[in-house]
């Protein structure tokens, strides 16, 4: 029997840009997600099943050809996206928002297509993309009070928190049970109300593991630049996103890399690379990012999957040189 698939990012912003979708457009479907590192999702699509496809949240280029192969089997595909896409394929059967703009995420392109009708998943999903200057300023339009400002930006930082770790086995919550565990909640205030137990168990990891990181001293620094190294440890893959985050909200002119090493998975002893660009100018870091194998990402927030360790010394050499020539530039 041919269904109905929907492939997400498992972060904040992927979840929260489906949860407008379905709360909107209702569709039995299924659901393929993974660790927020885990973006070549469409090939997980088993085209003689499918009736048509929705993607959220996940770059183009790195699914470009199972994207292909299923528009050449006459799916449609509706796929929306913030990261840097690379060319995007002309068929009838695609249709795409993708905008790489700093200033937006998928779930701020999802609630302007749905012209806010779940506006507050909306800012959720953009506190979790640590674009909070942007939320706020919507959040505020919105009429909402500074109370209930803090509580969308602990849960977009809590659930974007929940998708970093190199395999599902690390995170607290699947995307997947996440995603359904929300979503007969049409607001974020509801959820809070009705299901505490969930926040507060995000609370707790988030805090214990966030500790563990302001722990650490710099690895390496540089004028307008700065990298942290994290220990091979559970705690550290689940931190590793949203600390880097956090660094650049409390040190918003340096760009940051916050690298561990993964002993496991299918490229054990590579390094995993979180970089942000200086929010006081969010450009650079997928265009650093790509530069090595495995790299991409968008341009205030990029990443590395999987850099071999005899690369790491150019990585770090190759960081502080970039970003020292943006911040002249």
């Amino acid at each position: 029997m041919k269904t109905h698939f929907d492939v997400f990012n498992g972060d904040a912003d992927g979840i929260c840009a489906l949860l407008q979708l379905r709360l909107s457009n209702p569709k039995h479907a299924i659901l393929i997600s993974g660790v927020k590192r885990d973006i070549s999702l469409l090939k997980q699509v088993t085209p003689d099943m499918a009736l048509d496809v929705t993607v959220l949240d996940v770059a183009l280029g790195k699914n470009i050809i199972a994207l292909n192969h299923l528009l050449s089997e006459g799916k449609n595909v509706f796929y929306v996206d913030h990261h840097a896409s690379g060319p995007i394929p002309k068929h009838p059967a695609l249709k795409t928002h993708i905008h790489t703009s700093a200033k937006t995420c998928t779930s701020l392109i999802v609630n302007r297509l749905l012209k806010n009708q779940f506006c507050e998943w909306a800012f959720v999903g953009a506190y979790g993309d640590n674009l909070i200057s942007i939320a706020d300023a919507l959040v505020k339009k919105a009429g909402l009070s500074s109370k209930q400002c803090m509580q969308l930006m602990k849960l977009g930082t809590y659930l974007n928190y929940n998708a970093y770790g190199s395999c599902l086995h690390d995170l607290q919550f699947s995307p997947i049970e996440m995603y359904r565990t929300l979503l007969p909640y049409s607001s974020p205030f509801s959820f809070l109300n009705a299901r505490p137990e969930i926040h507060t168990a995000l609370e707790n990891g988030y805090l214990e593991d966030n500790e563990k990181a302001i722990a650490i001293s710099a690895y390496s620094k540089c004028k307008g630049s700065r990298v942290f190294m994290l220990p091979d440890a559970p705690w550290a893959k689940r931190i590793s996103g949203v600390y880097s985050n956090f660094l650049a909200n409390q040190n918003p002119h340096l760009a940051h890399a916050v690298i561990y090493i993964n002993s496991a998975g299918e490229t054990p002893n590579n390094y995993v690379i979180s970089i942000r660009s200086p929010l006081n100018n969010a450009i650079g870091a997928d265009t650093l990012a790509t530069l090595f194998p495995t790299g991409g990402g968008r341009k205030s927030a990029a990443g590395i999957n999987a850099l071999p360790e005899e690369l790491l010394p150019k990585f770090i050499h190759t960081f502080h040189q970039h970003f020292s020539s943006i911040s002249a530039s």
